[in-house]
């Protein structure tokens, strides 16, 4: 069985201000290590699918 990943990467971040701005959203921020929530995201993917991620942003 196979699926198509989606991942909901919009938002403004208002609750993780002044960390996340509108300049600098808040899937861009490194919570932990040097990668972006986003960037981990994908990566938690890759061990599980073969299709590429779709990404919704705001």
């Amino acid at each position: 069985m196979s699926f198509l990943p989606v991942i909901m990467a919009g938002g403004t971040g208002s609750r993780l201000w002044p960390l996340s701005r509108e300049y600098h959203p808040k899937q861009f921020l490194s919570v932990e290590g040097k990668l972006s929530m986003l960037q981990n995201t994908i990566k938690r993917l890759a061990s599980l699918s073969t299709e590429e991620p779709v990404v919704i942003c705001n």
